[in-house]
């Protein structure tokens, strides 16, 4: 078993968009109208989207491969690039998606360890991500890792309103 890591950069942006879009789609088709579905991956996957994403400095991606074959990634925003305004001391986990046949090998959590690395280098005191209220893998998988619950906002699939929970973790000190 090799599991390695990688940054993607912008010569990786029809490999994420295909990554992203299927794994997204792997997650959430069957509890979202085909139309509602369409709608949002075709705004959040799109290649200019995707390429406006990977050039932003306050954006990082990254690819796991487990055995040499991309598994998944990871998307974390910091400032502005947050997702909800959120203070400079904060850490946004956005994305964090596994291919269905690489689940339950480890690679998420050791996706959310890179994303606590990152925290701790650039001193966050908090790290926070939105989790779709009906993700009950997911809520199941953040609770384990100490993320609570501190909030909710909408999200849209489509014209559908959906709600996300808010939930946050604290970085531990470092002295």
């Amino acid at each position: 078993m090799k599991i390695n890591m990688t940054r993607c950069t912008l010569e990786d942006s029809r490999k994420l968009q295909e990554i992203g879009y299927e794994t997204f789609k792997e997650t959430f088709e069957d509890q979202n109208s085909t139309e509602n579905m369409k709608a949002y991956l075709e705004v959040a996957f799109n290649i200019k989207q995707v390429e406006n994403e990977l050039s932003n400095p306050s954006t990082h991606f990254f690819f796991v491969s487990f055995n040499d074959e991309v598994a998944g990634y990871l998307k974390v925003n910091t400032g502005d690039a947050q997702s909800e305004e959120m203070d400079d001391d904060s850490l946004e986990i956005e994305r964090i998606y596994i291919i269905n046949k690489f689940q339950k090998l480890g690679l998420g959590k050791y996706l959310f360890n890179k994303a606590m690395d990152i925290a701790l280098k650039q001193n966050k005191k908090k790290i926070w991500l939105g989790v779709w209220e009906k993700n009950e893998n997911a809520i199941s998988f953040y609770k384990k890792l100490g993320f609570v619950q501190m909030g909710a906002h909408s999200f849209y699939m489509g014209d559908e309103e959906q709600t996300d929970l808010i939930m946050v973790k604290k970085t531990p000190i470092i002295k």
